[in-house]
C-alpha cells in the first residue's frame, strides 16, 4: 500500500493516477474540507480514502498504518484553508508525517521539495530544508525531489503568463535561464523513484530538457501560437522591496520564489536522465498544448 499525501492537488492526483495504472494499491489522505469533485476522481480511480490532516498527528498515524511507502506533495501554498500556514503545514505537518511514517515502519518515503537553487531565506525554504533533513535522519529509504518552476503554474495566467491573450509578465529582466519542468514529469519521477535503486537515499534536482530564459519562452509561445506577446516586467529591485515589507509567510515565500525566477534556475539533467531514462516535456511541447497549435 502506498500512501499519497496531497492527493487532491494537481501533482498528487496525477501520482495517484499513475500508480493505479501500474496496479499499485493506493491510499490517499484527504481532508474533510477537500474539493468533493477531486475526492470523487480519486474514488473512481480505485484509491482508498482515509480522512486526515497534516495538523492532526493521530490521523497521520492511522493513515501510515500498513503502508509500505509514502509520497508527499502536500503544501498550503496552493490549497490554503482556515488554520493553514506554511509553518503549520509545510513545516510542522510534514515533519509529523515523517515521524508518523517512521513509527509505522514505512520503508520508503518520497518527498517533493523544490530546487536547491532556491536559497533565499523565506518560510517555505526553511520548511522544505527542515523536512529534507528530517528524512535524511529518519532511517527510512528516502528520495527528495527538487523540481524547478512548474510550467503549469509559472507559465499560466495565474502568474501573469497568458498565452490565450498573448500577454506575459516576467520577473526581473527575463534573461536568466530557467529549467521549467512539467508537473506531469515530476509525478512520473515520484512514482518511478519507488522502485529505482538510483533514487534510494538520494536528493534529485529536476528540470526540463532545456534551460531557457523567460524571454526565450515567450518567443517559443509566439512561434507556437502565431501571435506576438505584450511583455511586462517586474524589476528585481521591486521584488526585493516587496520581500522586505512582507509579513505574511505565504507572501514572503511567493515573493522569494519570484526573485529566484528573476535570478534563474538552470538544471543539467544529463546524468539524471541516464539513470532514469525519462522523457521530459519541452517548453515547445507545452506551448503547443497550451495554444492548441498543431504538432
Amino acid at each position: 500500500m502506498i500512501l499519497v499525501v496531497g492527493a487532491t492537488g494537481a501533482l498528487g492526483s496525477e501520482i495517484c493516477r499513475l500508480l493505479t495504472t501500474r496496479n499499485r494499491s493506493v491510499r490517499a489522505l484527504v481532508r474533510p474540507t477537500a474539493d468533493h469533485s477531486r475526492v470523487e476522481q480519486l474514488r473512481t480511480l480505485g484509491v482508498a480514502l482515509v480522512q486526515g490532516d497534516l495538523k492532526d498527528r493521530a490521523s497521520l498515524d492511522e493513515a501510515c498504518r500498513g503502508a509500505e511507502a509514502v509520497i508527499s506533495t502536500a503544501t498550503t501554498t496552493t490549497s490554503r484553508q482556515p488554520g493553514d500556514s506554511i509553518p503549520s503545514v509545510d513545516q510542522d505537518g510534514q515533519l509529523e508525517l515523517v515521524e508518523a511514517a517512521r513509527a509505522a515502519g514505512v520503508r520508503r518515503f518520497v518527498y517533493v521539495s523544490y530546487s536547491g537553487h532556491f536559497d533565499l531565506e523565506c518560510p517555505l525554504t526553511t520548511a522544505k530544508r527542515k523536512v529534507e533533513q528530517s528524512l535524511a535522519q529518519s532511517g527510512m529509504t528516502y528520495t527528495v525531489l527538487r523540481p524547478s518552476f512548474f510550467m503549469e503554474m509559472w507559465l499560466s495566467p495565474a502568474l501573469g503568463f497568458d498565452p490565450q491573450n498573448a500577454r506575459a509578465q516576467l520577473f526581473g529582466s527575463g534573461e536568466a535561464k530557467i529549467s521549467f519542468v512539467s508537473a506531469k514529469d515530476v509525478a512520473r519521477f515520484a512514482v518511478d523513484c519507488l522502485d529505482n535503486p538510483a533514487a534510494h537515499n538520494a536528493t534529485i534536482e529536476l528540470g526540463g530538457p532545456e534551460a531557457l530564459s523567460p524571454r526565450e519562452v515567450v518567443r517559443r509561445f509566439e512561434q507556437a501560437g502565431g501571435r506576438a506577446f505584450t511583455v511586462d516586467t517586474v524589476p528585481e529591485a521591486a521584488l526585493e522591496a516587496q520581500l522586505a515589507g512582507a509579513t505574511d509567510p505565504l507572501q514572503q515565500s511567493f515573493t522569494a520564489l519570484m526573485i529566484g525566477y528573476a535570478r534563474g534556475d538552470a538544471i543539467d539533467m544529463t546524468d539524471t536522465l541516464t539513470r532514469f531514462g525519462e522523457h521530459l516535456t519541452s517548453v515547445d511541447e507545452f506551448a503547443r498544448q497550451t495554444t492548441d497549435a498543431p504538432a
